[in-house]
């Protein structure tokens, strides 16, 4: 089959000029049959292959048919993959090569590109008839959403280059774009509304999308988050959060500046302030806080309240005045509430009134009237941050293993209230442990725990382990005592081994007593180490001078440095002196002033009995009598 000249002079009513060659004709026929004449329809100029069958078919004596196919009919069924393809030629940004000959232009910006494509609602059309009709809509929506596909990458690609002239690397451009689709939508949207204006109404996508993204002022404002120190995925929240007015966070941001927010923690306080804090008015937020001023919280501290917590801000200034009166009606002054906001500021605004409701009745459980709760939540405000199913329902359990009653864990939370924050598994049970291999029995380790509840806060590394090493290697305390030591002293827990315990045993060894010695002396009484040696030293002194004692009396008796020198060893000394009595030290201090009264006037009564009764040969010194009979108290 081929095309040759004959005597048709085919002429178009769609020119405006006739042809050059007015003889030479056209006709199309088969090589293989001559009379056997087809014709070929044009893809491209459905209107000229129309009129040049009819004018075809009235040379040929070929009788007209009655109606004139439309052009639309005569278009075959485009196939899936060149649709895809036009609308990629209709839609794309980039200029792509072009071959001499080609049917279609390869880019928006040739000249000749609204009359070279296709229009793209002919893509939505079909040669076919389709016996499902949902068939054909699913054909088309298909094909919609491709084209928004690609309209969105074109989007994209002008997003790129505006980032790329406001000097920013191409891996950064990409990695922030990508997580901005929402924005891409809107930049679409505003887009294609510019185009209802007279003056875009003739202009391309790109400009339109171009002229969007300046009058948003969005990339300057990107440059801008950057330099305060906020990760390109915060920069991509807060834009989200925006709703298409990027102007709103460079607001935000200054207000947050004002109240002295720094700038590591803007994009914290933005993204967790609420979805709706960028459209909320700046006298609602000044509003919140001058009422955190009057009552306690300073200036200066509002800014690191806001960044600790930034759903603070999430509330109207009804709800804050509700949960800083939770606080206010437990007693706590303006000072006490703006300090206990300002060590922990969640205590505010991060957990419900119901959840902060259970705690504190929790609390008062353990027998603690609501003035003491508000008194132990100002002074360990993050008691608010522990669960009771996790944190203290378990604990309680464990210390009740050991011995502990209500009472004890009284004590425990009012002396030290963060053992009810620390973590059970982890951090209490190992020391526990510890204690009970160097030899604390259970209920010695309850004692300990009520008596020093600080001990548990201690590292078992760092403070616990190195103390024991310490007294057992550098103190003379034995093994077998250890145990006995750690039950009656645990406050040595908390002393410094270099500025204290040290310290005092290099003291002690000075006097001259030995470590075996200094070994006993400490079991018998733990506290001895903790005693600075200014106060030991005049101690020592007035008992080797002025009291005329050996050094074994204070081996034997180490408490004699625990009583105080002016209100009791001196005044009782001079008792003694003046009844000329001696009796050792630990009958002298270990008791009150009542039976120490009554301990000396019984001895003088018992001396006069003796000396007025008759000496019979063998009588022991009157001295030694009653030596005697005080070293050995009577049952």
């Amino acid at each position: 089959m081929f095309v040759s000249c004959q005597k048709y002079n085919p002429y178009f009513p769609c020119s405006s000029f006739p042809l050059h060659n007015p003889t030479t004709t056209c006709t199309i026929f088969n090589c293989q049959n001559p009379k056997e004449h087809h014709s070929i329809l044009r893809k491209h100029n459905s209107k000229s292959t129309a009129y040049l069958l009819q004018h075809l078919a009235l040379k040929d004596g070929v009788p007209i048919s009655t109606s004139i196919p439309k052009p639309s009919e005569l278009l075959d069924p485009m196939p899936h993959d060149e649709k895809v393809k036009v609308l990629e030629l209709s839609l794309v940004r980039k200029r792509t090569p072009q071959f001499p000959g080609s049917i279609y232009a390869q880019s928006p910006g040739d000249p000749d590109v609204g009359s070279s494509l296709p229009p793209i609602r002919t893509l939505f059309q079909s040669g076919v008839d389709f016996d499902d009709k949902d068939e054909k809509e699913e054909e088309e929506e298909e094909m919609i959403m491709r084209a928004l596909e690609i309209r969105r990458k074109v989007t994209e690609e002008v997003f790129k280059e505006a980032m790329r002239k406001g000097k920013f690397g191409i891996t950064y451009s990409t990695n922030l774009i990508g997580r901005l689709s929402g924005f891409l939508d809107h930049i679409m949207i505003e887009a294609a509304n510019l185009k209802r204006l007279p003056g875009f109404s003739n202009s391309s996508f790109n400009l339109r999308a171009k002229t969007v993204i300046d009058d948003s002022k969005v990339v300057p404002l990107i440059r801008w988050l950057k330099h305060n120190a906020l990760s390109y995925p915060r920069i991509a929240k807060v834009i989200l959060m925006s709703r298409g007015k990027p102007e709103a966070i460079r607001s935000f941001v200054m207000w947050l500046k004002s109240v002295r927010v720094k700038g590591e923690f803007l994009g914290v306080v933005m993204l967790k302030a609420g979805d709706n804090i960028l459209q909320r008015r700046h006298e609602e937020l000044d509003e919140i806080v001058q009422y955190l001023e009057s009552n306690g919280v300073r200036r200066d501290w509002i800014g690191y309240v806001i960044s600790r917590c930034p759903q603070l801000l999430s509330y109207s200034l009804e709800e804050v005045k509700i949960r800083a009166h939770f606080f206010l009606d437990m007693g706590l002054n303006e000072k006490d509430f703006g300090t206990m906001v300002f060590d922990f500021p969640k205590v505010l605004g991060y957990y419900s009134l119901e959840e902060m409701n259970e705690k504190v009745n929790y609390l008062k459980e353990f027998g603690l009237q609501l003035e003491d709760v508000g008194k132990l939540l100002a002074f360990r405000p993050q008691l608010m941050a522990c669960s009771i199913e996790e944190h203290w329902k378990p604990l309680v359990k464990y210390l009740y293993y050991y011995g502990i009653t209500r009472d004890g864990m009284k004590r425990m939370l009012i002396i030290k209230p963060m053992v009810f924050c620390a973590n059970l598994e982890k951090t209490i049970v190992p020391k526990v442990n510890f204690f009970e291999d160097i030899g604390v029995h259970n209920e010695g380790i309850g004692s300990m725990l009520v008596k020093f509840p600080p001990l548990l806060t201690y590292s078992l590394h760092k403070k616990i382990r190195p103390v024991v090493i310490f007294l057992m290697t550098k103190a003379g305390v034995t093994e077998k005592d250890i145990g006995k030591v750690m039950a009656l002293g645990p406050e040595l827990l908390g002393c410094n081994i270099v500025h204290k315990l040290d310290v005092n045993v290099k003291y002690f060894l000075s006097l001259g007593i030995r470590l075996r010695q200094l070994g006993e002396m400490i079991a018998d009484f733990p506290l001895l180490l903790r005693y600075n040696p200014d106060v030991l030293r005049p101690k020592y002194i007035y008992l080797r001078k002025s009291m005329v004692r050996p050094l074994e009396d204070v081996i034997e008796f180490p408490r004699f440095f625990s009583y105080s020198l002016e209100g009791r060893i001196i005044p009782r000394h001079k008792v003694l002196v003046e009844n000329h009595i001696n009796i050792k030290l630990r009958y002298m201090l270990a008791s009150t002033d009542e039976e120490f009264h009554k301990m000396v006037k019984d001895l003088i009564g018992k001396r006069r009995r003796f000396e007025s009764a008759v000496t019979n040969e063998g009588t022991t010194h009157p001295q030694s009598v009653i030596t005697e009979d005080i070293s050995t108290p009577q049952a």
